[in-house]
């Protein structure tokens, strides 16, 4: 089955030999592979250098975007490989008293902490505590009695819950006035009937209902409340100790008070206690702290050897941040250089994500209450994440967050990480060589062709058939004068260059997934 990789010029596709034919070969061959796993790597040295002088553009730019959006307040960060490399605030965390925010100023980040209750999920999944398979019922006993939309309608999992797929309808501004209930409302509420959108599973559609019964599911597996899970387990692990739950607990000249721009003028939102519903949107806290939780999600990437130092298993963090439900294609995107780029957006578990056309990735989440509005983002492949809170009713902070990225991306060009080529295709690459230069004089490399191609290769072209296109591409090239580096596209997939007097060639190899890997196809392109 072809994976969707290119078909050139001429298509030369691998390989014979049975397993323990090929092994004896490899095992008697000087040029056997070594498989070994390098990662993705930073070659900037400057990298911390290049943001740090960048810190008056981009504290500019989040001035003034908190200035023509009437924020009372915003604070922001800006992480790097691990570290809080720039953050800075602007404004008021309480008008009425001119209290300055900084970056210790402690703001409500509302659905930003939904990735906190998935987290925990996850990580009693891990504990062999629950399965994210498992019906919701199974730890909401009152879901048990609930009416679908139809009778062929699947049970909510899990997962559902997780993924926004239950079938609940959106509820942001309903969902949004629930915080400071309790959990016995929340049972009330489940066995008085739930209203379906949809069928579980058929889609996604955002729910904080649904994070509301995870957290209660948290609750009932751990056997401590939500809000002491995720204070034991993850905040005070990760040095967050800053951050709370209940706003009157803060001290109040840290503590952001949440605004309303209205008649021209900021008018005070009254605050939420903290209740069942924290799980969607409770938590309090501080750039400090929270370029911490950050960090811990960029630090995820790339999946590579050593031990996990963090709360949750990196793979497990990446797990987080896959695509599970897909949310929409964005044809309106516009690339870091303002040119049209569409995107593909999804959503994993308490986090969003989206895929432009450039391949950038980036993982993130806002948060909006009355009061409030916030995002975080992060670059699992360029090592960045942006922080800003700010005290506005469903402040759209996320609009800052893509100006400062934009700009930093297009002022300094920071690369993303660099994948090493792995010994197993620089060994195939030069072995491919040393076979093109065979094939030339059409002399018998029988015993290297055993060696290195895959069993299909002379299944899918004629021996005969490939030594007439190799000798018809190198009377294009002629002499060859220059052979290029492998660029990976990962481990066991890449392509290099053949330069010769006349012309050059590009040659795409891919790899088998048996225990010595040989090649499986191998394209030739014309450069023109």
């Amino acid at each position: 089955m072809k994976s969707g990789i290119p078909t050139f010029w001429a298509v030369l596709l691998l390989v014979f030999t049975q397993c323990s034919q090929s092994e004896h070969t490899e095992n008697n061959h000087p040029a056997t592979p070594t498989l070994n796993y390098k990662e993705p790597a930073f070659t900037n040295v400057d990298r911390k250098k290049n943001l740090q002088a960048a810190a008056g553009i981009v504290d500019t730019l989040y001035r003034r975007y908190a200035a023509s959006e009437h924020f009372p307040a915003l604070a922001y960060g800006v992480v790097m490989d691990g570290e809080l490399v720039l953050s800075g605030a602007v404004g008021y965390t309480d008008v009425a008293r001119q209290v300055k925010a900084t970056t210790k100023s402690m703001f409500r980040i509302a659905s930003m902490t939904k990735s906190f209750t998935a987290m925990a999920i996850v990580k009693l999944r891990d504990e062999g505590k629950l399965n994210l398979d498992d019906p919701a019922s199974k730890y909401l006993s009152d879901l048990k009695g609930v009416t679908y939309l139809t009778d062929d309608a699947p049970v909510i999992t899990i997962r559902n819950l997780l993924t926004m797929s239950a079938g609940f309808p959106e509820d942001n501004p309903w969902g949004d006035r629930q915080l400071a209930d309790q959990p016995q409302e929340l049972h009330d509420f489940i066995q008085q009937g739930i209203s379906f959108s949809n069928v579980p599973s058929k889609e996604f559609e955002y729910s904080n209902l649904g994070y509301a019964m995870l957290g209660e599911i948290v609750s009932k597996v751990s056997g401590v409340s939500y809000q002491q899970y995720i204070t034991d387990e993850l905040l005070v692990p990760l040095g967050m100790n800053s951050t709370r739950w209940e706003y009157s607990e803060v001290d109040p000249d840290l503590l952001a008070l949440g605004y309303r721009w209205e008649d021209e003028q900021w008018k005070p939102e009254p605050l939420l206690h903290d209740g069942i519903y924290g799980a969607m949107g409770g938590l309090i806290t501080t750039i400090e702290d929270f370029s911490k939780y950050v960090s811990l999600h960029a630090q995820a990437w790339p999946p590579r050897n050593g031990v996990d130092k963090g709360p949750v298993k990196r793979s497990s963090l990446r797990e987080m941040h896959k695509p599970w439900q897909f949310r929409g294609l964005y044809a309106e995107e516009k690339a870091s250089d303002g040119s049209s780029c569409a995107a593909v957006g999804g959503y994993g578990y308490g986090l969003g994500w989206r895929r432009n056309c450039q391949g950038i990735e980036r993982v993130s989440h806002s948060g909006g209450l009355p009061g409030f509005g916030s995002e975080y983002r992060f670059y699992p492949e360029y090592g960045f994440g942006i922080i800003s809170f700010a005290n506005l009713t469903y402040a759209a902070a996320g609009v800052a967050n893509s100006k400062v990225m934009d700009t930093l991306m297009s002022l300094h060009h920071f690369p993303s990480r660099n994948l090493p080529v792995s010994d197993t295709l620089r060994v195939r690459s030069e072995q491919i060589m040393k076979l093109f230069d065979g094939w030339k004089e059409s002399r018998e490399n029988r015993a290297l062709e055993v060696h290195v191609l895959a069993e299909n290769f002379f299944l899918d072209i004629p021996r005969e058939k490939l030594l007439t296109q190799v000798k018809s591409l190198q009377a294009y090239i002629g002499t060859v004068v220059s052979v290029g580096d492998v660029v990976p596209e990962n481990q066991l997939r890449g392509t290099f260059s053949i330069q010769g007097d006349k012309g050059a060639v590009d040659v795409f190899f891919t790899l088998t997934p048996e225990r010595i890997p040989r090649i499986q196809q191998l394209d030739f392109e014309r450069k023109h």
